[in-house]
C-alpha cells in the first residue's frame, strides 16, 4: 500500500467517525426533545351565574369586553329573589352581586379580566343555576400541552424543564413545566404539562394569546449523555420486538 493510499484511507477513517459523532449528537438533541401532539393556551376561568331564575333587564358587557373586580355584568330581575330578600335570606350586597329592593340582582365581575362566552341578551329569561357567561382572570394564562412519552423520556422531566411555545405566528416564547399529569384512555396514556410564561400576556401578539389559541409545545427533556439518545432508541426497539 503507498503512503497516498494510507492519507486516503486514513482521511475516510476520519470522515466516517466524524460523521458518526455527528449524527450520534443530532440523534442525542432530537431525543431530549419532544413536541406536542396537541398544545393551546388556557386561563383561569370563573363563572358568572345567578341562583334564581328571572329575565335579564340589562346586559351591559360583550364577549372580549375586559374588566375589572366589581363591574357591573348583568341585570336580572327576579319574583323569587325579591321574596327572599324580604324575608331575610339573602344578602343585600356580595363580591358577586346587589340586590335592589324591587328585586332586582345586579351580577358584578369577582376578579378582573376577559368576559367570555356569554350566553343571554337583554329581555331573555335566565334559569336558576344558569352560568351567563366566564371570566378569564387577568394575568393567568397558561398553555396546556399533552403529550405521547415512553417511561423513560416521562422520567427525563425535570422540575420547572424548559417549553419552547410556537404562536400560530411562528413567534416563539420560552415557558416553564409546573405541573405534569398522565391520563390513562383506552390503555393509552396522555401526559399532559402546564406550562407558564411571562412572555403569555393578556391580548399580546395582536390577540392571538387568549384562551384557546393553538399553539405548538416542544419539552425540553434532561439530558442524561452523549449516548443516552442511542441507548434509549435501542432499547425501544428491542422491546417492540420482544427482546
Amino acid at each position: 500500500m503507498t503512503w497516498r493510499s494510507r492519507i486516503r484511507l486514513f482521511v475516510g477513517l476520519i470522515g466516517v467517525v466524524a460523521l458518526v459523532s455527528v449524527l450520534t449528537l443530532v440523534f442525542t438533541q432530537r431525543q431530549t426533545q419532544v413536541a406536542s401532539n396537541s398544545a393551546s393556551i388556557q386561563a383561569e376561568q370563573f363563572p358568572v351565574g345567578i341562583d334564581y331564575g328571572g329575565t335579564v333587564l340589562e346586559r351591559l358587557v360583550s364577549d372580549g369586553d375586559r374588566v375589572e373586580a366589581g363591574a357591573p355584568l348583568f341585570v336580572v330581575l327576579s319574583t323569587t329573589l325579591q321574596a327572599d330578600l324580604a324575608e331575610g335570606l339573602l344578602k343585600p350586597e356580595t363580591i358577586a352581586y346587589s340586590v335592589t329592593a324591587d328585586g332586582a340582582i345586579t351580577l358584578t365581575a369577582s376578579v378582573a379580566g376577559t368576559v367570555r362566552e356569554v350566553t343571554t341578551e337583554r329581555g331573555s329569561f335566565v334559569q336558576a343555576g344558569q352560568v351567563l357567561a366566564t371570566i378569564d382572570r387577568a394575568g393567568s394564562l397558561y398553555v396546556a400541552a399533552e403529550y405521547e412519552l415512553t417511561s423513560g423520556d416521562y422520567a427525563r422531566i425535570d422540575e420547572g424543564a424548559a417549553v419552547e411555545i410556537f404562536l400560530p405566528d411562528n413567534q416563539k416564547i420560552v415557558g416553564r413545566a409546573t405541573s405534569v399529569q398522565v391520563t390513562t384512555t383506552d390503555g393509552k396514556a396522555t401526559t399532559t404539562v402546564s406550562v407558564t410564561s411571562d412572555s403569555l400576556v393578556d391580548g399580546g401578539h395582536h390577540g392571538l394569546m387568549a384562551r384557546g389559541t393553538p399553539v405548538g409545545a416542544v419539552l425540553q427533556l434532561r439530558n442524561d449523555g452523549i449516548l443516552a439518545g442511542v441507548s434509549d432508541g435501542l432499547f425501544d426497539f428491542l422491546r417492540k420486538i420482544g427482546v
